[in-house]
C-alpha cells in the first residue's frame, strides 16, 4: 500500500494577521486535501484552518495532539500509523512553523523511521525572520530556548551565551515567557558588556512589530519600548 505524506504547515505568528498575509498560495491546495491534522493545540488549529477559508467543513476533520504533554513513543506512533495506510497529514504548531521549537519533531523523526515522506511547506518563522532583521550574523547562529528562571543560573547562562557570541561570532537566539520580558530585558542591560550586540524583535509580522539591534551602552541610554506580553526573540551578538 502507498503511504501517505506528512506536511509541515506553517500558520501565522501573530493573531492579527490573517493567513494568507503570510502564507504562498500554493498552500492552500495541500491544506484542502487534507482531513486528519496532528497540532500543538486543537482549538488554535481549528481557529487557523477556519481563518484560511478553505472550503473544509472544520467538525469533520481528525486532530490529535501533539504537545508537551505527549511522553510515550507509542502515542507517536498511533499517530502516523493512518500514514502507514496511505492517508496523509498536516502538522501544525500553535504558531509560526512546525518541527521548529516546537514538539512536531517527534512526529517528523518517526515518519522517517517509517520511510514516510515530510514535505515542509513555506511560512513565517520567528526566529528566521529576527535573523534576517538583526544585522547580526546570519552564517551562524544558534537558537537556545528559554533561560533559566531562577538564582544564579540566569545571569550564569546570559554570560555564557555572551561569551560564545564573542568567540565565536555565533548569533545567541533565546525566547522568554512574554510576561516576564521586562524583567528579562532589565537583567541583559545590568548583565551584558556595554559593547555587546542586542536585539529585540518583537510582534513580527504583527502592525505593532518592533525589531531593533544596538550596543548594549546604546540600550542603556534608550527608553525600552512596552515589553510586556509581546512575544519576543532575543538575539546577543
Amino acid at each position: 500500500m502507498e503511504r501517505g505524506t506528512l506536511y509541515m504547515i506553517p500558520c501565522p505568528i501573530s493573531d492579527e494577521t490573517t493567513p494568507w498575509e503570510v502564507l504562498p498560495e500554493k498552500n492552500r491546495a495541500v491544506m484542502q486535501s487534507l482531513d486528519y491534522f496532528i497540532v500543538e493545540n486543537t482549538r488554535t488549529a481549528r481557529r487557523f484552518l477556519s481563518k484560511a477559508a478553505l472550503g473544509l467543513k472544520i467538525d469533520t476533520l481528525e486532530f490529535v495532539e501533539l504537545n508537551e504533554h505527549t511522553t510515550r513513543s507509542e502515542e507517536v506512533e498511533a499517530m502516523i500509523r493512518p500514514l502507514l495506510e496511505g492517508r496523509s497529514a498536516g502538522v501544525i504548531s500553535e504558531a509560526g512553523v512546525p518541527g521548529v521549537a516546537d514538539p512536531g519533531a517527534l512526529v517528523v523523526e518517526a515518519a522517517h523511521r517509517h520511510g514516510i515522506r515530510v514535505v515542509p511547506l513555506v511560512g513565517p518563522s520567528s526566529i528566521i525572520l529576527a535573523v534576517m532583521a538583526s544585522g547580526l550574523n546570519g552564517q551562524s547562529f544558534a537558537f537556545n530556548g528559554y533561560l533559566p528562571i531562577k538564582g544564579p543560573e540566569r545571569p550564569k547562562a546570559i554570560r555564557f551565551y555572551e561569551q560564545r557570541a564573542h568567540r565565536e561570532g555565533q548569533s545567541q537566539l533565546f525566547i522568554e515567557a512574554p510576561y516576564r520580558n521586562q524583567k528579562l530585558a532589565e537583567e541583559l542591560l545590568q548583565t551584558l558588556q556595554a559593547d555587546t550586540h542586542l536585539t529585540i524583535a518583537m510582534d513580527l509580522t504583527a502592525p505593532t512589530e518592533f525589531i531593533a539591534t544596538r550596543r548594549v551602552a546604546e540600550w542603556r541610554k534608550t527608553k525600552l519600548p512596552e515589553l510586556q506580553r509581546r512575544p519576543a526573540i532575543w538575539i546577543i551578538g
